[in-house]
């Protein structure tokens, strides 16, 4: 059977790093499930691992269509960076379109795919499908719903999806955001017959990278450090000489968006640069939040003595059997 292998977690607890490790020991290439490292000239406020003077590489498959570009990092691909211009929106479904593209591209090379990041709804997406992302945003439509409350929403969901709507949870009856997204799938569920993209087959290993709440918040402080001297703020103000602006998608990445007010005037660096820490360290949280619901997910402490050979261990024996 296909294998897909997954390095995810929480912030700056060096997931690429160990991906391109296991590639190097399991003949794979990587892919990356990052939200903001798809777009292109983001390059030091998200964390891409490759070389300044890195070129992107732009093969084709078997039938001549664009897989996306990818570089080299330490002798091994990386795929997934530079999919799209800064000023233009990207969606899950678009990017699940590419990553399973991609997927298969590498399993035709026979070579392992390992899916790198700490986007989880991207990972999800990937490894268990979502049929509903390819179901398109109305915002006429989200408008219209926009003044009512929570238990109204959920009233009309029930009316529209009752399967749906007795699968939420107390938090998600109380969600708005959630409840009106509902309600939109459900509505262009009944107007379209909706069918579910046939699903990949292949066996999966998920290895979660985490941390203790000290020792992540010093790598966080000392990545943010590294990105300003590698020069963010150079980056930003090319981005923004270049037509990009704050309203754009691309610019409310985290480390992208803490800068606004100081390029306005209206913040200094100092208190950006706290604020930008602050905002990392809730985001690994809500990453962890997120991950933890996957009970499939093999978790590794790297302050933990020999953490990587366990890891090996594991990921050496599933690709053997």
């Amino acid at each position: 059977m296909k294998k897909l292998l997954v390095v995810c977690g929480s912030t700056a607890t060096g997931k690429t790093s160990l991906a391109v490790h296991l590639a190097k020991l399991l003949n794979g290439e990587l892919v990356s499930a990052d939200s903001k490292q798809v777009y292109k000239s983001l390059d030091i406020g998200t964390g891409k691992d490759f070389l300044p003077d890195s070129k992107l590489r732009m093969p084709r498959n078997k039938q001549g269509l664009k897989l996306g570009g990818y570089y080299q990092v330490d002798g091994t691909k990386i795929w997934g960076y530079d999919l799209v211009d800064p000023k233009k929106e990207f969606s899950v479904a678009r990017y699940v379109k590419f990553a399973n593209a991609i997927i298969e591209n590498i399993w035709s090379r026979k070579k392992l795919p390992i899916l790198v990041g700490g986007t989880g709804l991207y990972i999800k997406a990937v490894v268990d499908g979502i049929p509903t992302i390819s179901v398109p945003k109305n915002m006429k439509f989200r408008k219209s719903l926009e003044k009512k409350k929570a238990g109204e929403l959920f009233e009309r969901l029930a009316q529209i999806d009752p399967i749906k709507a007795a699968q939420m949870n107390y938090s998600d009856k109380k969600n708005p955001r959630r409840l009106v997204r509902a309600i939109e799938v459900g509505q262009w569920k009944l107007k379209n017959k909706l069918k579910d993209s046939p699903k990949m087959e292949f066996s999966v290993l998920l290895i979660g990278l985490k941390s203790g709440k000290r020792f992540l918040a010093k790598k966080i402080r000392d990545r943010v450090k590294a990105r300003i001297v590698n020069g963010l703020e150079e980056e930003i103000k090319k981005l923004l000489k270049n037509g990009v602006t704050w309203k754009h998608q691309s610019m409310d990445s985290l480390g992208y968006r803490q800068w606004q007010d100081y390029f306005e005037g209206k913040k200094k660096r100092k208190q950006v640069i706290k604020e930008w820490e602050k905002e990392e360290r809730r985001y690994s949280k809500k990453q962890m939040t997120w991950f933890k619901r996957d009970k499939r997910i093999n978790w590794f402490n790297i302050t933990r003595k020999n953490w990587q050979k366990s890891v090996e261990k594991l990921a050496k024996e599933w690709y053997k059997n």
